[in-house]
C-alpha cells in the first residue's frame, strides 16, 4: 500500500499513532494509506462514491500488515452528514477534497468535520491554489465547470487559495498551525488530463441543446492538445481544534 509523497509530507509532522482518524472524501484512499502506515488505531474513510469505496478497501487489502483491514471502516456517506458521533475522531484529513466542493457544500462539510472532531483534534487540509491564468489545463477545467454549471447548476471545481482556507477553517473554530508546499509545479499527467476531459464529456451529455456537444468537443480537443502540463501549487495546511 504505497503512500504518495504528498500525503507522507502532509502527515510527517502530525501525531497519528494510536489515534482515531477520519479521511474526509476517501478518493482512492491516499490519505487512508498514509494514516494506516503512520499507526492510526482506527481510520474512517468516508466517500459517497461506491467505486472509490471499493478501491480503498481493495488497496488496504493488498497491504502486508494483517491488522490494516481491521483498523479501517469505509463509510459510504455524504460528508454533509457524517455517520459518526460528536467528538469521535482525533485526526481529520481532507486530501484534495475542497476543490470539488462549491462554497455552500464546503461550509456544510466544514461544520460536520468540526462536529465529529474531539477537543484537541488535528485537521490536515491539502489542496490546490487557483490555476494560473496562462495554464492550458485551466481552459480544460473551465470547460468542465461550464458543463457542470449548465447541467447541474454548480461548478465541478473550485480552487481555493491557501490563505482563504486558512481564514475559512479559523472561522469554524480551528486554530491554524502551519502551511507547507507539497508540489510546485503540480504535474497534471496525461491520465489526469484525460480523466477531467472524460468527466466534462459525461456531464456535457446532460446539457441542453447543442451546448453539450460543443462543450464535449472542446474538452476532447483540449485534452489532445494539452496531453500533460506541470503548473500551479499544491499546499498543505494543518489546524488544531482548541481544547
Amino acid at each position: 500500500m504505497d503512500v504518495p509523497k504528498t500525503v507522507a509530507t502532509a502527515l510527517d509532522d502530525r501525531s497519528v499513532a494510536g489515534k482515531r482518524c477520519l479521511e474526509a472524501g476517501a478518493g482512492v484512499g491516499n490519505a487512508t494509506a498514509g494514516l494506516l502506515a503512520n499507526g492510526a488505531d482506527r481510520v474512517y474513510a468516508v466517500t459517497n462514491d461506491r467505486d472509490h469505496a471499493r478501491t480503498t478497501r481493495r488497496r488496504v487489502g493488498e497491504v502486508d500488515d494483517s491488522t490494516a483491514g481491521d483498523r479501517l471502516a469505509v463509510l459510504e456517506a455524504d460528508l454533509r452528514a457524517v455517520p459518526l458521533p460528536d467528538d469521535s475522531v482525533d485526526v481529520i484529513t481532507a486530501h484534495g477534497l475542497c476543490n470539488v466542493l462549491e462554497p455552500a457544500a464546503l461550509s456544510a462539510v466544514a461544520k460536520e468535520l468540526s462536529r465529529v472532531a474531539a477537543p484537541g483534534a488535528g485537521l490536515v487540509v491539502d489542496d490546490y491554489d487557483p490555476i494560473p491564468d496562462d495554464a492550458a489545463v485551466g481552459d480544460l477545467f473551465a470547460v468542465e465547470n461550464a458543463a457542470s454549471e449548465l447541467a447541474r447548476g454548480r461548478p465541478a471545481l473550485t480552487f481555493y487559495p491557501a490563505a482563504f482556507l486558512r481564514r475559512f477553517f479559523a472561522g469554524h473554530g480551528w486554530a491554524f498551525e502551519r502551511e507547507r508546499t507539497l508540489l510546485e509545479p503540480v504535474p497534471w499527467t496525461e491520465s489526469h488530463v484525460a480523466a477531467h476531459a472524460d468527466r466534462a464529456v459525461a456531464v456535457a451529455a446532460d446539457c441542453p441543446g447543442e451546448s453539450g456537444e460543443a462543450l464535449a468537443a472542446a474538452a476532447r480537443r483540449l485534452a489532445a492538445e494539452i496531453e500533460s502540463e506541470s503548473v500551479g501549487r499544491m499546499y498543505g495546511l494543518a489546524f488544531r481544534l482548541p481544547v
